[in-house]
């Protein structure tokens, strides 16, 4: 953190990036910069963390994202783990009854699945993530609020290190002020203050605190994201808009521990009742049990939103009790309630002049139950945050930003006509019969679940074609319209045939390998963490051959005199060896060029980035090759992005696939 200047009326300072709001989107921000070396600041006018209630679910794709920092693990043991989903729905007397099980997350597509942990343990990682890595350098200064910004447009083309265009006035509340109103008659701690059924308090507190004196600051900054949440204040200050519709369906949320003879309690499942509504379970950590309730007697009033005084827990339960009879359901312990109107928003842009950006509910709301909040929200952040981290190092060219809006709005687009359909399907009255078109076929929203696993789990994402990856195509079509393309000479274009199944711009996916060296077996995506570096994947193929051995040599020598990728190695771009040769008949210095294993004075040669494809003694055959849908003999070269997506795909030779390599990366950095 810059040191604030002296002898001026409001103290002033400086930092490379400012972090507004710190929930999951700017805590793994700050991770990014944290990481990376980045002079951040993440401020957040609430005075604590959350230690109860809000988000929940964590993904297949989020975990593997933790799993890339390091922390997976924590959540892993401590969350409560989602195998199946149970569906109840009336019979022919209108009694509930278990029609269906299927699997909770879709079989094979990864080492994870579903979990939920409620949101203030998964920011407990971040922060003890953050604090490692930063040394204390990025801490969440907690009770702090932007009151205004303004930017010096003349400034804005100018990425230089001196160049600070951005200036935010913030003011440190006092504890009081920084603490969220909570519902009257109620003991127990709620949401309702960040639910969309209430309103933003920022405007009132800024009002309130401009006669107060000595608790302002003058930040300048070179780059600033909200990561503030729906009503976002950030986004206002931009002008900028969330188009789409709210609904008339009206939840509330219960995190109680229950007492009911429902005989699916620990199991995730959804209830629709014949008259009464719909409920989703979420068994959690703690026997907590998540409950999200129609609320079918509180409709909006005339201005489109319902009257919070209706909304407290006795209310919310007793709707539950209905939709869930003939069974018995009460409580004697409440953790946290909530509830909210269901309704579908994206934003109109995603940052401003690649200097102020947007990310999570400032730029994209919906229902929560497919648990997609925390998890899209987290995601947009871990795109944004290694690109600005490059380019505020003066590493990667400032054109890599517009591919935030161009890839991350279409996936919110994306999300938000998923929800759409998913949250009516939840929400309607099952229909009697197949001549009922005013209910909901109950076929139908079997299928829309097992057909949005697949993209709940966030493994679909599919970014376009862009300076980042190399794909065929318009790459305007293929994103969100917003214009990505690159300032090289000429567009590269990769050979994804060679890696049917490593699609460029999806997700690295993930196969069991073994250390050349050890003969330890590692899924192969575990080896690519986010440190901010790309990372070159030789698929060497059969080392053993001997064409195919000189075309690895040659490939390696094109790498080492290379005037523009070498500098870079190790410590911008990495390098990771796969081949497909016998593990016993091949020797680490003698059959692989040192490159790939290069050798430090201090510590010797590195052991950990040649892997082979090949019989675990206890874990049997990753066959990763065929999993990769790579050739076994010629192998091919893929280039993955710091976020694990894949950037290119290319043959291994010196020829063609070396030159694609280097105008690929020749396209990013400076």
């Amino acid at each position: 953190m810059s040191s604030i200047t002296a002898n001026t009326k409001t103290p002033e300072s400086k930092c490379d990036v400012l972090i507004v709001g710190a929930g999951p989107a700017g805590l793994m921000l700050a991770t990014w910069m944290a990481r990376c070396g980045i002079n951040a600041r993440i401020v957040d006018k609430r005075g604590t963390k959350i230690y109860a209630g809000q988000a929940d679910g964590l993904q297949i794709r989020s975990l593997e994202i933790f799993d890339s920092f390091g922390f997976c693990d924590r959540a892993w043991k401590e969350a409560n783990h989602m195998i199946e989903m149970c569906m109840w729905n009336p019979d022919s007397d209108g009694v509930i009854r278990r029609s269906d099980r299927v699997p909770d997350v879709p079989i094979g597509m990864s080492r994870f699945q579903q979990i939920v942990l409620h949101q203030g343990r998964i920011e407990r990682f971040f922060l003890d993530h953050i604090k490692k890595h930063s040394k204390n350098s990025i801490q969440v200064e907690r009770g702090v609020l932007p009151e205004s910004l303004s930017v010096d447009e003349k400034l804005m083309g100018d990425h230089s290190t001196s160049s600070y265009p951005i200036k935010v006035k913030i003011r440190h509340l006092t504890e009081e002020e920084a603490i969220p109103a909570q519902s009257n008659g109620s003991s127990v701690s709620d949401g309702l203050f960040r639910s969309n059924l209430a309103e933003d308090d920022t405007d009132d507190l800024i009002r309130k605190g401009q006669s107060k004196a000595g608790t302002d600051e003058i930040l300048k900054a070179k780059y600033m994201v909200g990561c503030d949440g729906a009503h976002s204040w950030t986004r206002r200050q931009l002008g900028f808009e969330l188009h789409g519709e709210p609904t008339d369906f009206i939840w509330g949320v219960l995190d109680i521990i229950p007492i009911t003879d429902f005989p699916d309690i620990r199991m995730r499942c959804a209830v629709h009742s014949a008259e009464n509504g719909s409920l989703m379970v979420i068994p959690r950590e703690n026997k907590l049990v998540r409950l999200y309730i129609q609320l079918k007697e509180i409709k909006p009033d005339a201005s489109g939103r319902a009257d919070r005084s209706q909304i407290k827990p006795d209310n919310i339960i007793k709707a539950a009790q209905k939709i869930i009879a003939p069974y018995n359901l009460t409580y004697e312990y409440c953790d946290w309630w909530t509830a909210y109107q269901i309704g579908q928003r994206v934003g109109t842009n995603f940052d401003y002049n690649s200097r102020v950006f947007l990310a999570g509910d400032a730029v994209h709301t919906h229902s929560p139950k497919a648990g997609q909040g925390m998890n899209v929200s987290m995601q947009d952040a871990y795109n944004l945050g290694w690109k600005l981290s490059l380019v505020v190092k003066g590493l990667a060219k400032p054109e890599i930003l517009k591919t935030y809006q161009s890839e991350r709005r279409r996936i919110a687009q994306d999300l938000i006509d998923f929800d759409h359909k998913f949250s009516r399907l939840f929400s309607g009255r099952p229909a009697i019969d197949v001549l009922d078109e005013a209910g909901v076929s109950m076929a139908e929203f079997k299928q829309a679940f097992v057909k949005g696993n697949m993209f709940a789990s966030g493994l679909s994402v599919d970014y376009g074609a862009s300076m980042l990856v190399a794909k065929a195509g318009d790459a305007t079509e293929q994103g969100d319209g917003t214009d990505v393309s690159s300032t090289s000479k000429s567009r590269i274009i990769g050979t994804q045939d060679l890696a049917a199944n490593i699609k460029m711009g999806m997700r690295f996916p993930s196969f069991k390998v073994l250390n050349q060296a050890d003969a330890r077996p590692w899924h192969l995506q575990e080896k690519l963490r986010s440190d901010g570096r790309f990372r070159i994947v030789l698929f060497a193929g059969n080392v053993l051959a001997a064409p195919q051995k000189e075309r690895l040599d040659v490939f390696c020598e094109k790498m080492v005199a290379s005037a523009f990728v070498q500098p870079r190695l190790y410590k911008d771009i990495a390098v990771l060896t796969v081949h497909s040769a016998k593990r016993t008949e091949v020797e680490l210095l003698r059959d692989f060029p040192d490159v790939l294993h290069p050798f430090d004075e201090r510590t010797g040669w590195d052991y950990n980035s040649v892997y082979v494809d090949d019989e675990s003694y206890h874990e049997g055959h990753g066959q990763a090759y065929e999993g990769y849908g790579v050739d076994k003999e010629h192998g091919c070269v893929v280039v993955t992005r710091p976020d694990q997506y894949v950037g290119f795909v290319g043959p291994l030779d010196g020829g063609e696939g070396w030159t694609g390599v280097e105008s690929y990366f020749e396209g990013i950095f400076v």
